[in-house]
């Protein structure tokens, strides 16, 4: 990944991180939580692809895996995000620009049901059963719905952010200085025409001024 990337990421990341842990973990509201850690690792899967998104998707997991109050085993939700983060970057176009809202919602809902399901998969390997206290059903639809309600506040920033991240003005400004401005070319071009143009005028008038000057002498003469 390029500097420019990983630092935008690292800062998103982090940004999103503290204010899941400080402020939506403790809304207390019925069934999961939003995840806007996991919006953040879509937005940025959307527009650097399935590579950019499994590394950014694995970095956040293992950062939250981490951070405190953390209370599962470390690397289970840098797992998870590392797959999720791969699978959304496979819907990224070609051109980085999705046309419509209509795919990344999708993604969204999509991502939440599986983040939630392969987190409750790979806690049941390691012998958690949170999930089963809970509900899976009530987790999956509240996860999707509050995901589903957060994203078009997150996603489209996230992704207007990384896509402007992209810009590198050094690597323009050295393009712009070896490949030729055509403005420039139409304006010498056009230049040359009217040097052009001003000097066959010039030689119009010489060759006029001449055979004027030629009659003059020959009229001296027959006088």
């Amino acid at each position: 990944m390029r500097v420019n990337r990983i630092l935008l990421s690292v800062a998103l990341v982090v940004v999103a991180l503290v204010i899941q842990v400080s402020v939506l973990a403790r809304l207390h509201l019925p069934g999961a939580v939003p995840d806007l850690l996991l919006l953040t690792v879509l937005g940025l899967a959307l527009v650097y692809g399935h590579v950019g998104g499994a590394l950014v998707g694995f970095g956040a997991g293992l950062l939250a895996d981490l951070a405190p109050p953390a209370d599962h085993a470390a690397g289970r939700y840098a797992l998870v995000l590392c797959v999720i983060g791969y699978l959304a970057g496979l819907a990224r176009p070609d051109n980085g620009r999705l046309r419509s809202a209509t795919g990344p919602m999708v993604v969204v809902v999509a991502a939440a049901i599986g983040t939630t399901l392969l987190y409750a998969g790979v806690g049941a390997l390691v012998g958690d059963t949170a999930a089963r206290h809970v509900g899976l059903p009530s987790l999956l639809f509240t996860a999707a719905l509050y995901d589903l309600l957060l994203a078009p506040f997150v996603v489209p920033g996230i992704m207007a952010l990384a896509r402007r991240a992209e810009h590198d003005p050094l690597a323009d400004t050295n393009a712009a200085a070896q490949s030729p401005d055509i403005s420039s070319g139409w304006l010498s071009s056009g230049t040359g025409l009217r040097i052009g143009g001003q000097r066959n005028a010039l030689r119009v008038k010489t060759a006029r001024a001449r055979v004027a000057r030629a009659g003059r002498i020959k009229g001296v003469k027959r006088l």
